[in-house]
């Protein structure tokens, strides 16, 4: 029998009001410019700009072209530090681009790569640190600058998790040498599919535009390149998005508080926000107290129609084609964590209802649905 898909899903696309969206295409017909960096690919990138505090961001098709562009841009070759508790695509693009990959354990309370577990893994080889904001909370990206500036490497930050966070009074993805994003349609902020390079170096964001653009400008070539673009269909649908993203923060922030609240008591941990951060509410990460457990409770959602994500799971140091040293802290959480439904629109009545599958599953006793609860749940289009 054919499994059907979950009614509440994990993510949920933000769409912007349709007439809009087609308002922005006119201008794309009038043109008949459709990609090639045109005009709205260029409104989109300063208003990114502006947003994140009057850094330089390019563009680019998606957030792995992003991080395989960052590696180039800054001419990596030898081994690059990096966290086992990310997509797959932070690694992925590590090898793809023949450096090598070292792994650092996580630290336990954002998630985030060990500042004080990097200077041990330093060798001759070293040339930079990719580090993971890992659901949107901060790596400490003082104690990071200060050890790349001693030992001489150079820092990305894995940022695609991360847009709208704030840390010191500064936007998140202005730190380091390049930060990467992604831009996909489960993102907090989207274009459908694409993503971006952030940099306070224009030098850097001139790099990478060539680099993602072959290589050239017009009859002028200049190092060999790739065609990392975006398109105006993709630019269209950010500009209508970006001035949305401060209400889809608030609108994120009461459901992290609705659910917090229904779920006092229960032995679930959570990631702890450091101080001086203001949190984009990316995600709603649960740690349970067992691997077992973890698992139980996801098939006990989806039972009831209710998707949950192991993510991150397996851990990257133990992927087949690059197996690491362990990292106990993050094969530990991978193990243990599971991802809720966590978008704006999801309704106050649902997280209540998720909400009470799970205290029912820690309290067999405590009923799922409530008197006036249908045992149907509206259905929500699938991410």
């Amino acid at each position: 029998m054919k499994q059907l898909p979950p009614a509440i899903t994990v993510t949920r696309t933000v769409m912007p009001p349709l007439e809009e969206y087609v308002g922005y295409l006119t201008q794309v017909w009038a043109s008949g410019h459709l990609t090639n960096n045109g005009p709205l690919v260029g409104q989109l990138e300063n208003e990114l700009g502006s947003f994140l505090d009057g850094a330089q961001v390019e563009l680019t098709a998606n957030g792995t072209v992003a991080l395989q562009l960052a590696i180039r841009a800054l001419d990596l070759t030898g081994e690059v530090i990096t966290t086992p508790f990310s997509y797959v695509a932070t690694t992925a693009a590590i090898l793809w681009e023949r450096c090598q990959p070292v792994f650092v354990d996580i630290e336990p309370h954002t998630f985030c790569l060990d500042a004080t577990k990097l200077e041990a893994a330093i060798t001759p080889r070293t040339q930079a640190i990719l580090a993971t904001h890992v659901y949107g909370y901060p790596c400490d990206v003082m104690a990071i600058e200060a050890i790349a500036r001693r030992y001489g490497l150079k820092v990305i930050y894995d940022g695609a998790h991360a847009f709208g966070t704030r840390v010191h009074g500064r936007a998140l993805l202005t730190y380091g040498d390049l930060t990467t994003c992604s831009f996909h349609a489960t993102k907090l902020f989207h274009t459908g599919e694409g993503g971006a390079l952030v940099t306070t170096d224009a030098a850097l964001a001139r790099k990478i535009w060539l680099l993602k653009s072959h290589g050239h400008m017009g009859d002028t070539y200049v190092l060999p390149g790739t065609n990392g673009k975006t398109s105006e269909l993709n630019a269209a649908m950010g500009l209508c998005l970006l001035p949305r993203v401060p209400a889809f923060i608030a609108a994120r922030a009461a459901l992290h508080r609705l659910y917090r609240a229904e779920l006092a008591g229960l032995p679930l941990r959570y990631p702890v926000l450091p101080a001086d951060t203001e949190y984009n509410y990316a995600y709603f990460p649960v740690v349970l107290p067992d691997e077992e457990t973890a698992v139980r409770l996801q098939v006990a959602l989806a039972t009831q129609g209710v998707g949950a994500r192991r993510y991150f799971y397996p851990t990257l140091n133990a992927l087949p084609y690059h197996i690491g040293a362990p990292c106990p802290m993050a094969e530990d959480i991978a193990g243990r964590v599971l991802c809720l439904p966590f978008y704006a629109d999801l309704a106050a009545e649902q997280v209540g209802f998720i909400a009470r599958i799970i205290v029912a599953f820690f309290q067999p006793s405590h009923p799922i649905l409530s008197h006036d609860q249908p045992h149907t749940q509206p259905t929500i289009a699938c991410a």
